[in-house]
């Protein structure tokens, strides 16, 4: 975990625990300078080395706040925090991955019943005594229970978002060592899986020790699991890391193998085998003539490049994206594998979030961030009013047409940029749109999302709200959150049919804690015929780095550029949202 990432972990962890305890405003204060110090660009650490001062140059960080960075930043803790943690000594992070389990209830529960972790919640639940809490019923404590499976699953696998920048940062120090002659990531990270177990690193070196012990030693490490002659483990930023080192002349053999995933390998083999060809890890093998079962035996015709591998078995590269025996094998073999959509094909963003609502920045500074990104067009998307927006965030109606002249002011202002002034309105379980007709027809373009009763089939709502002739692009069809709630069940062919028929997008939201549609929701809509629509759903101008995450979820599911709205050019932008 990089230290700026650390030090935010820190900060929400203590908002979680003032919120637990009903503190008014501070949680808020603190969540907000996490967010910040997450996405602040330099090094944090090394301010705090400057003392309280320079810290503060990082926007939502005051004195307060400030003096406990520092404090983390030389000694390793915040005795406050551990003061907070006495309090209440609860597995914070896992009872909050329950739906419905925010860290008020986290306070409330351990006040009132002694809960401290998901199996005591568990037992509560089983034995009635939740809804003896005075503000519970029996239908909260079964919504809970329910919960508690999804949630231990969620636990021990990684958001996409969280573990790929850490495989990133130990694959960019590996390649400074001199022994290390080729280096990449591997398993479900490398195929961009929404969420995954631990991460892999695969290593080419004719010596392994020197390797090993360089991994073992570098500073981004929390701990060493496990260390031999050929492989190691560490943990890092609460991900494990796993280490293989492999002879060069056999790196990309280890690499395709250990890549996967497990049912596109066994697609390969059996191809393999129906040419007489042996496929490992260790390379393509000649065995027609051999009767060894040694990994090794045959005369070996690939195994020193991935390409190589899939070339001795007559195919074209196959995108780690694609390797999920969904039919890729078979596409390559008739030359028929989709182009992908690449991250710099994408030219703008359809769903933006500001400070006049849940944003963190104005509409002016959203925009900038958009155009120094070289993105031809930009959506302002706040949300509106209606099911699902608590706490205030949403803007009503008449808010809405004061921000649409407002941004329209600034589009005619920018000859860079061209500025569509939007709303994400929401989906009511019945289909309805959370905004009125009148005002949806004068907005250039509508993001509508479903926010609440986010269980059961929520297929006829969406196809509703696709049918609606102002809506341009269904958000977040599922309304998943990734490790805290499953969403919606939708029937994504005949949704995605319904949206090609009306000219309705179905987003990818890439917040890596959505991701949704997913890769294979993604192929479905594609077949179907829909347009797919990748966007940040960014509430500040460093979450436009989400992009990658929406655009290789988009590749999972086969898309190709003209099967995404953001890489269309803006003459073909506006005959479609019209």
């Amino acid at each position: 975990m990089s230290a700026n990432a650390a030090i935010a972990d820190r900060l929400e962890e203590f908002a979680d625990r003032l919120e637990a305890k009903d503190v008014a405003y501070k949680p808020r204060a603190y969540r907000r300078a996490a967010e910040n110090i997450a996405a602040y660009p330099g090094d944090v650490a090394t301010l705090a080395e400057d003392g309280t001062d320079a810290v503060k140059e990082v926007e939502g960080v005051g004195d307060a706040i400030a003096a406990k960075v520092v404090e983390y930043v030389e000694t390793g803790t915040i005795e406050e925090l551990e003061d907070l943690r006495k309090e209440l000594p609860v597995d914070m992070d896992a009872l909050t991955s329950v739906e419905g389990v925010g860290p008020k209830t986290v306070g409330t529960l351990y006040e009132a019943v002694g809960i401290e972790t998901l199996d005591d919640l568990e037992a509560a639940a089983e034995a009635g005594d939740i809804q003896a809490v005075s503000g519970f019923g029996a239908k909260t404590e079964q919504n809970i229970h329910d919960g508690i499976d999804f949630a231990r699953q969620a636990h021990e696998r990684q958001l996409l978002g969280e573990a790929r920048p850490q495989g990133e940062a130990v694959k960019e120090y590996l390649e400074t060592v001199d022994a290390v002659q080729a280096c990449e990531l591997a398993g479900s990270l490398r195929r961009w899986k929404a969420t995954i177990g631990d991460v892999d690193v695969l290593v080419g070196s004719d010596d392994a020790e020197t390797v090993l012990e360089a991994f073992t030693d570098w500073d981004g490490a929390d701990r060493t699991i496990e260390a031999g002659s050929q492989k190691a483990s560490l943990r890092a930023g609460g991900v494990r890391i796993d280490l293989r080192v492999v002879a060069p002349p056999e790196f990309g053999a280890a690499l395709q193998y250990f890549t996967g995933s497990k049912d596109h390998n066994v697609a390969v083999r059996n191809r393999a085998i129906e040419r007489d060809l042996k496929v490992n890890e260790y390379g393509v093998f000649d065995v027609a003539d051999v009767e060894d079962d040694d990994q090794r035996a045959g005369n070996r015709i690939a195994g020193e490049t991935e390409q190589a591998m899939y070339e001795a078995l007559d195919l074209p590269w196959i995108p780690p994206e694609l390797r999920a025996n969904r039919g890729e094998v078979e596409a390559a073999a008739q030359d028929a594998l989709p182009n992908l959509v690449e991250t710099e094909a994408v030219r703008g963003d359809f769903h933006v979030h500001t400070n006049w609502s849940d944003g963190n920045n104005s509409i002016e500074e959203m925009v900038e961030a958009a155009a120094k990104r070289g993105d031809e067009y930009v959506a302002i998307t706040d949300h509106a009013t209606g099911p699902g927006m608590v706490g205030g965030v949403g803007v009503a109606d008449e808010q809405l047409r004061e921000q649409r002249t407002e941004i329209r002011a600034i589009d005619d202002d920018r000859a860079d940029i061209t500025v569509f002034a939007g709303v994400e309105a929401n989906i009511d379980t019945d289909g309805t749109v959370s905004v009125a007709d009148e005002l949806l027809a004068d907005l250039d373009l509508v993001v509508a999302s479903p926010h609440a009763g986010l269980d059961g089939d929520g297929t006829e709502q969406l196809i509703a709200a696709a049918k609606h002739p102002h809506v341009d692009i269904i958000g977040h069809p599922t309304g998943r959150y990734l490790n805290r709630r499953p969403g919606l069940d939708v029937d994504v062919e005949r949704l995605a049919s319904v949206a090609a028929a009306h000219d309705t997008a179905l987003e990818v939201n890439a917040n890596p804690q959505r991701l949704d549609l997913g890769g294979n929701a993604v192929k479905q809509a594609v077949e179907a015929g829909a347009t797919i629509a990748v966007n940040t759903d960014a509430h500040r101008p460093a979450n436009d780095e989400y992009v990658r995450f929406g655009i290789h979820t988009a590749r999972r599911g086969w898309a190709e550029a003209e099967d995404v709205l953001n890489t269309w050019p803006i003459e073909d932008i506006r005959p479609f949202l019209s």
